[in-house]
């Protein structure tokens, strides 16, 4: 290679430059990715199926809750439930103190509405008069911050969308592990055997593509009903086909090569030549598509799920929550937002890695 392909002022070294930056960059966001849903709902301080019944559709904030006004609104509806009014309330960074006075004596007994809250703990009487029409309470205030909101069901979505992304990255990594076993062994068959059985092989998977995807996942679900297994089955049983055409062509033409011809001379078997020659010559393009693999399972698994196929509650994954957002968009757009950035996200840095691989295997760079 010549000095000036070499120089750092040449456009070849910069935008190779460039390309090692954007695939360095793409791992990074993978890892604070995977970081995140698989540390994250440990220090999220709430579980992904715990329901806040006074928190439902909460805005997204950096702040706790309740508010000052959520406090008054929450005090203002236990007094009437109580059948009495507020009278003075002070409200402090970890209690609350007020005085409910009532036409009737209320029964101290009835303070256990406080706790049933979300936002209180066990009110303590601190004074009472006028014959029990008059109460002097004070009730510790429980302290609760949802970065990404509430859903319609009170959940917090900061954990719900770090759960859904073990799903989905789970669904992902497995299900392409599954494509990329059968897809390679059946490829590199294909492709080596060559003549009527590469023909026969291929024609399988010709049938195998007709079959609708929607309408496979349908049958299964009639059949064995709606289980988590059913995702990995029914995506690992079409994206194969993909794989095991990209193997097959690599198959082809390393088959032509001497080094194989010489193993043949020297009496290897057909498998040894498989594994210890023809898989391994095609790492490269398995390897750059293996990325774009992945992207696609976890974009399948999100649109089986929208649909109301794939996971069901209390479990979530990306696609189910953002089939609640687009439910909820009018009203409540952080619902929709978040997952579909970390979506985004996701397949934008596995898209990137993929097309970086093949761009490195042609040899621009």
């Amino acid at each position: 290679m010549s000095e000036a392909l070499l120089s750092p002022s040449s456009p070849a070294w910069t935008q190779g430059a460039l390309l090692s930056r954007r695939m360095w960059a793409s791992v990074f966001i993978l890892a604070v990715i995977a970081a995140l849903c698989f540390i994250g709902p440990f220090f999220s301080g709430h579980a992904y199926d715990a329901v806040y019944r006074d928190y439902v559709l909460t805005d997204p904030s950096l702040f706790s809750h309740p508010t000052v006004a959520e406090t008054e609104d929450a005090l203002a509806s236990l007094a009437r439930r109580l059948g009495a009014r507020v009278e003075s309330l002070h409200v402090s960074q970890g209690a609350v103190g007020l005085t409910l006075v009532g036409e009737k004596p209320i029964d101290p007994r009835a303070l256990r509405l406080f706790e049933r809250t979300d936002l209180f703990g066990p009110a303590r009487l601190i004074e009472t008069g006028e014959q029990g029409r008059r109460l002097a309470i004070e009730a510790p205030i429980k302290r609760e911050r949802f970065f990404f909101g509430t859903d319609a069901n009170g959940r917090d979505l900061f954990t719900r969308v770090l759960v859904a992304g073990r799903i989905s990255l789970a669904v992902g990594l497995l299900a392409s592990f599954v494509a990329l076993t059968i897809g390679v062994a059946y490829g590199a068959a294909a492709g080596y055997a060559g003549g009527h059985i590469d023909a026969l092989m291929m024609r399988a998977i010709e049938i195998l593509y007709a079959l609708p995807f929607i309408f496979f996942v349908i049958v299964l679900v009639m059949l064995f009903g709606r289980h988590f297994v059913l995702i990995f089955a029914a995506i690992g049983a079409v994206q194969w086909l993909d794989m095991a055409r990209i193997v097959r062509g690599q198959a082809l033409s390393i088959r032509a090569t001497d080094f194989v011809a010489a193993a043949e001379a020297l009496g290897a078997s057909p498998s040894a030549i498989l594994w210890r020659h023809i898989i391994p010559n095609a790492t490269g393009p398995i390897l750059a598509y293996l990325f774009v693999l992945v992207s696609q399972v976890i974009l399948l698994e999100s649109f089986v799920s929208f649909l109301g196929l794939g996971v069901q509650e209390p479990l979530t994954s990306w696609g189910v929550l953002i089939a609640d957002g687009a439910r909820n968009i009018q009203g409540s757009l952080h619902l929709l937002v978040f997952p579909a950035l970390f979506l985004g996200a996701t397949l934008s840095a596995l898209q990137s890695l993929g097309d970086g691989f093949r761009t490195r295997r042609r040899g621009r760079f």
